[in-house]
């Protein structure tokens, strides 16, 4: 007999069936026990009459929720029951793996009562059977195949860039090295110079979603040590506002699609009433920036004098929801001394160059780049690089390489903002930071 899974049960009434899934509430009375199982399609309510077969009551009483079943039985239509007005009367159960008891925490409890995020993370499979976060990555699933699906509609192709280099790919900070046979190799911060080899191939618009590694000691409710990076890479762009026209689009696609599969759910769950955003999204240069900072009050730290903090953007963002509606909003013209040494100036002291902030959160950083071999050298000494080290790179260069710019957005930021989460540690599979390797 085939699995069926419980969300499609409805179609098999007085049909006797096979499920899977965890035992998530069991009520055992005098004469009669009642089951609840879990699959990720849904619940169902299981009947047991006691006296039918003892020999399978004893079994049932000896079990813990969050133990793995397998259950045949017969489905009958029963209005009176909540989970889907349907119930499956038991014939026959096989105990797949007995769950130990106590659980180390209650996934399914009040979310009031739920423990601290880091004990959590030490059990994340328990952690990750919650309703919440089955969402969660099915969101994520369907985000991915937007962006995808956006890109390959506008002729873009996926490319995989390697994750272990011979040199840094950004200013050599934040970097992870490792003993690589006779020399040292170093874990990718980003697939920015492969990005733009496909340029100087000919590719003219490549894709990425993979992992990146930042070797950031911060312990933020917003940093990780390894993540997932949203890359894309444009030729022939005019300006930096290609680029920024290119994503506004792709994100508008995107929540349109999320909302499309999953905004009831969403609303249900999360609270969130999911709002497609619509494009373009406001612009500010950074110099305007700081002056709607000084209108609300807000005092920037004398170091960032070239840039934005953490609530700086959040003071920005809410400026701008409140006086535009939107979540999103570009700040372009950022200081060349504080951008990479392959963004394109503009003027002597400015660059083509972009961050995008969607609620009040640092999502992405973009730029027209510089593709011009001997003006790229000049900034790369600026910046205090020696040619040697990058010298695979500016070699991308010489032998006609076209305008190009391109952005990188990390993906469980954007889960953040689209969720509303505070952390994102909850938005990834797995978190990696300076304290966490396991599991």
């Amino acid at each position: 007999m085939e699995r069926t899974l419980i969300g499609a049960l409805r179609a098999h009434l007085d049909e006797t069936v096979m499920i899977k899934g965890w035992l998530h509430v069991l009520r055992d009375q005098k004469k009669i026990q009642f089951l609840v199982l879990r699959d990720r399609t849904g619940m169902v309510q299981i009947m047991h009459w006691k006296p039918n077969n003892m020999e399978l009551s004893e079994l049932i009483s000896t079990l813990g929720t969050e133990s793995a079943l397998t259950v045949t039985g017969k489905v009958v239509d029963n209005p009176s029951v909540k989970l889907g007005g349907l119930e499956i009367q038991l014939e026959s159960m096989v105990v797949e793996n007995k769950a130990e008891s106590p659980l180390p925490f209650e996934p399914f409890g009040e979310k009031d009562n739920l423990p601290a995020l880091d004990y959590r993370l030490d059990w994340r499979y328990m952690d990750l059977r919650r309703t919440e976060n089955l969402l969660l990555f099915r969101v994520q699933t369907t985000m991915e195949m937007a962006l995808r699906e956006f890109w390959i509609q506008h002729g873009f192709m996926e490319m995989h860039s390697p994750k272990l280099m011979g040199s840094p790919s950004e200013s050599g900070a934040e970097l992870f090295a490792l003993p690589y046979f006779e020399t040292k190799a170093y874990l990718a911060q980003s697939p920015q110079f492969y990005k733009q080899m496909a340029m100087a191939a000919g590719w003219e618009g490549v894709f990425e979603i993979g992992p990146v590694f930042r070797a950031d000691p911060s312990f933020t409710s917003r940093h990780m040590t390894e993540f997932t990076s949203v890359d894309m890479e444009m030729s022939w762009v005019e300006s930096e506002e290609d680029v920024m026209d290119n994503q506004e689009r792709m994100l508008q696609h995107a929540y349109q699609r999320v909302k499309e599969v999953h905004g009831a759910e969403i609303l249900e769950l999360y609270g969130v009433d999911l709002e497609v955003p619509s494009v373009p999204f406001p612009r500010l240069t950074m110099s305007e920036a700081h002056e709607i900072l000084k209108k609300v009050g807000y005092q920037m730290p004398p170091e960032k004098k070239n840039d934005l903090d953490p609530g700086g953007e959040r003071a920005v963002g809410d400026y701008i929801k409140q006086t535009t509606g939107s979540d999103f909003v570009y700040i372009t013209e950022w200081p060349f001394a504080a951008r990479p040494f392959y963004h394109m100036k503009k003027g002597e002291n400015l660059t083509r160059s972009f961050d995008l902030i969607g609620g009040g959160l640092e999502l992405c950083t973009g730029a027209q780049r510089e593709h011009r071999y001997d003006v790229l050298l000049e900034q790369a000494k600026e910046k205090g690089l020696g040619a040697e080290p990058i010298q695979f790179y500016l070699d991308f260069f010489r032998y006609g390489c076209p305008p190009h710019g391109g952005y990188a957005i990390g993906l469980s930021r954007l889960l953040m903002v689209m969720l509303k989460l505070p952390n994102i540690r909850e938005t990834v599979y797995l978190f990696r930071g300076p304290n966490r390797l396991h599991p």
